[in-house]
């Protein structure tokens, strides 16, 4: 097979990989609209048995259209920028950051909340794109992670508490989740002071 066949298959993988996840999340909330929002007490409920299953489904389900529209956007390109070296690792930083953020979610949300929404997966992936630049230390990966602060850099402010009915618990375990994911991912260094093409 050829580069160019090769780079051709792995962007159509891409884009399948991403139209096929984007189209399960707006096909849920256009269920779940006529139901009145009653999938989403499927979230992740803090500290209640019943509420771990979140951490498996709370990415799928959001409070309504524009709460979907403000999380697509920044998942659609936080995704590719992660895939652009290995399709792979979009798979496992979504893996850990699931666990991790919907983990931390679980045991530290407050009391009585149902947290849902794909923000933390979000912020998982610009944790890990902004770490895997000072886990790797190639010139690659720092200037991918200084393209995603300049592009991303407000959203973090999202994992300080403030705003009423947003997860700012489910923003900073998923960063956090994000961070690990780079460290996890991240090839051993020769020396502390190595620094690659």
């Amino acid at each position: 097979m050829t580069p160019k066949r090769s780079i051709t298959r792995e962007f159509g993988l891409q884009f399948k990989t991403l139209l096929t996840v984007v189209a399960v999340l707006w096909v849920i909330e256009l269920i779940d609209i006529p139901l009145g929002g009653s999938l989403n007490r499927f979230g992740i409920q803090p500290r209640e048995v019943v509420g771990l299953r979140g951490i498996v489904f709370a990415p799928f389900l959001h409070g309504d259209l524009l709460h979907l529209l403000s999380n697509t956007v920044p998942f659609v390109v936080l995704s590719w920028l992660i895939m652009l070296r290995e399709t792979a690792d979009w798979l496992v930083v979504t893996l850990i950051v699931g666990l991790l953020g919907g983990l931390g979610t679980w045991l530290f949300g407050q009391t009585g909340s149902v947290h849902i929404g794909a923000s933390g997966v979000v912020f998982g992936y610009f944790g890990f794109l902004l770490a895997r630049g000072y886990y790797e230390r190639s010139f690659i990966s720092i200037a991918f992670s200084v393209l995603v602060a300049l592009m991303y850099g407000g959203l973090i402010f999202g994992v300080l508490p403030g705003q009423p009915g947003i997860s700012w618990e489910g923003h900073l375990f998923g960063f956090i989740g994000g961070i690990a994911a780079a460290k996890w991912l991240s090839p051993p260094r020769k020396k502390s002071n190595d620094f690659e093409i």
